[in-house]
């Protein structure tokens, strides 16, 4: 394992879709991370295995999503226990991913998982960036930017608005 400030964990191939926006965020803030397929059920010596090199190489932060049953984040937050995991639910046939946010949210108490909303990989990697940015001033700042972009568009969407009317603006969305 690479020495990372952020491991990007999920149980399936099939989650990388959604688990890539975990990733490009970090990339976009410079933020360095490892990204993994493992499964608590199929490959439990494999995830005990990288549980244990994250506690080794002192990683900061693990992004972890499953879906259905859910178990990966909660497991991780387990056997990695000074680590905050930030559970994604990933969105199932199903249920719809309900089935996986019930999952991650309902962990015992003194084993915290912070959890973000249904296939919310962006929003992961956010709030791993906020954890990330209390000790590091260069990632605040990149943050503080971030934010800043999402203030100005707000903003100029409100600009817009009040300069063409709520129907034309309508319209210009379809």
């Amino acid at each position: 394992m690479k020495k990372v400030d952020v491991a990007i964990i999920m149980g399936s191939d099939s989650d990388l879709p959604i688990m890539k926006d975990a990733a490009k965020f970090l990339d976009d803030m410079g933020i360095s991370y490892e990204i993994k397929i493992l499964s608590v059920h199929r490959t439990p010596e494999k995830a005990t295995k990288y549980a244990e090199e994250l506690k080794e190489n002192d990683v900061k932060v693990i992004i972890a999503g499953a879906g259905g049953a859910a178990h990966l984040p909660g497991v991780f937050a387990a056997m990695v226990p000074t680590v905050p995991v930030i559970g994604i639910p990933i969105h199932t046939k199903t249920l719809g991913g309900v089935d996986s946010l019930y999952s991650i949210v309902q962990m015992p108490s003194g084993i915290p998982v912070a959890t973000v909303a249904i296939n919310g990989a962006k929003n992961a990697a956010i709030l791993a960036t906020s954890i990330l940015a209390v000790g590091n001033p260069e990632i605040k700042k990149h943050l503080a930017d971030y934010k800043n972009t999402l203030k100005d568009a707000v903003s100029q969407k409100d600009a817009k608005l009040q300069e063409i009317g709520y129907e034309n603006y309508l319209e210009n969305m379809k």
